[in-house]
Parts: C-alpha cells; structure tokens; sequence
C-alpha cells in the first residue's frame, strides 16, 4: 500500500547555495548525505544517466523531506519554465506566519509573481527560489481537508 509522498527532488547548481537557502533560510536539516563518484554503474543505471556522479542531500522539516542533487554534469534548466509545461510543476512550503514568510522569503532572493492572493486561512503566493524552481507559499489551515499534521 503507497502510504504517501516521502520527499521531492531537486537539482541544483551549487549545493552549499541550495543549502544556504532551504537548511539556513527555511530551517530545514540536513538528514543524510553521500557524494557518489562517478563510474558507480548501478547509480547510473537506477538514474538513467551515462555520468552519476553527484552529490546528495535529504533535508527534513517535520514531516516533509527534499532531496536535492548537485550533478558534476548537468544540464542548464529553463528558469522561466512556465507553470504549465508538463512534469512536476511546482513545491509548496507551508506557513503557519504567512505575511512574515512572504517578506523573509522575499528580502532572500525569492521572487513572487504577486502579493498573497485569497483569504484567511487560504492565503498563497507562487513565484520562484534562488534556482528558479517554481515554489508556492501556503497558508497553514488545519482544518481543511487535505491538511497535513507539521508537529515535530
């Protein structure tokens, strides 16, 4: 039985940038690391990459994990990739301080497309982080039905 999402992944150009944003910005922690060298077939292989060599992060907040991948070889990504081309589209970052983090996330590099949009509980801003990922910041709302439980 699928019991849920356990994390989504990320890749980025430099991992103590990503790093400096998600662990020292957003507060999440560091739960497992590795650098994998390159010529590790079975990496390649399970990634579909002829070069595997990258390093990795599993950063967790509560109940939330991201995976983020720094790829010696990597391809430049479109950073004004539109919302609606297919594939995952976008994270959301879930805030029981929803004004404050709009501005904390804005005086560091995030840019919103709009003010936060809607009403209380419901309120949301979609713009992107440093690395041009598309990202929405949510208002918390613990009684709505596809509320999650953000206790540690």
């Amino acid at each position: 039985m699928i019991l849920g999402l356990h994390h989504a992944a990320i890749a980025v150009k430099n991992m103590d940038d990503a790093l400096a944003f998600y662990c020292d910005i957003l507060a999440f922690e560091v739960v497992m690391n590795a650098d994998i060298p390159a010529g590790i077939d079975v990496m390649a292989q399970a990634l579909g990459l002829s070069d595997s060599q990258f390093k990795v992060r599993m950063i967790k907040k509560a109940n939330s994990c991201i995976e983020l991948f720094e790829f010696a070889q990597s391809e430049a990504a479109d950073v004004d990739r539109p919302a609606n081309k297919l594939g995952i589209t976008h994270i959301a970052l879930v805030s029981d301080q929803i004004a404050d983090d709009y501005q904390m996330l804005s005086a560091n590099g995030v840019t919103f497309n709009a003010p936060l949009f809607g009403g209380e509980p419901g309120r949301f801003a979609y713009g992107r982080d440093p690395f041009g990922n598309i990202i929405e910041l949510l208002e918390h709302n613990p009684a709505a039905p596809d509320a999650l439980n953000f206790s540690s």
